[in-house]
């Protein structure tokens, strides 16, 4: 008779083999601390039959004003078959390629972040797509703007989760314990049943 752990891994062994990667498209973080790495999250999701594609990624760094108006844009980081290309600019030396090979998440870090790297970023991505009889194409372009700050702020989410989970850790080590006590007094039990009636 199968016990009941055999029962799920064998359901869990069926369903492994109809389950696919999810590409989930998250927002980038905003904040960063200053001498730390930055990632900044550019994810662009494809359907399965979008796989074949060339992809163009073009990082820029926009500087703007108090009131919103653009006052310089540089390029500041190209991916570009399959591999990065150098750009001359104030972050050469300090940006590397935090993409997926898949090419659907196309992030860049910035190392040893300083006050100077606070702005808006844009990720233009652009896809050639290759189908059998047409070849169309997409542009893509995201936001990030991003602020240095001097240390971390406090994450109550994070905090929270991490209580949950020690909580969590002690009730089944209770609950584990009183397991045990009680496996432990059913199998004394048995046993003198046992003995008493062989006497």
């Amino acid at each position: 008779m199968p016990t009941r752990v055999q029962l799920q891994t064998f359901l869990l062994m069926l369903c492994a083999g109809s389950i696919q990667l999810v590409c989930v498209d998250v927002p980038s973080g905003t904040e960063a601390v200053l001498g730390k790495d930055m990632k900044l999250t550019c994810i662009s999701c494809m359907k399965r039959e979008e796989v074949k594609a060339k992809t163009l990624v073009h990082w820029y760094y926009v500087l703007k004003t108090e009131r919103g108006s653009t006052v310089n844009k540089s390029l500041i980081y190209k991916f570009e078959v399959d591999s990065p290309v150098p750009v001359p600019s104030p972050f050469m030396g300090r940006l590397l390629w935090n993409g997926s090979q898949d090419l659907q998440d196309l992030s860049i870090s910035i190392r040893n972040v300083t006050y100077d790297d606070s702005g808006v970023y844009e990720c233009h991505v652009f896809r050639q797509f290759e189908f059998d009889f047409f070849s169309p194409s997409i542009s893509i372009v995201k936001n990030i703007s991003l602020k240095v700050i001097e240390e971390a702020s406090v994450d109550t989410a994070a905090i929270y989760s991490e209580i949950m989970m020690y909580v969590l850790l002690v009730f089944l080590t209770f609950w584990l314990l009183v397991e045990m006590v009680y496996c432990y007094r059913k199998i004394s039990r048995s046993d003198k049943q046992a003995q008493d009636t062989a006497y």
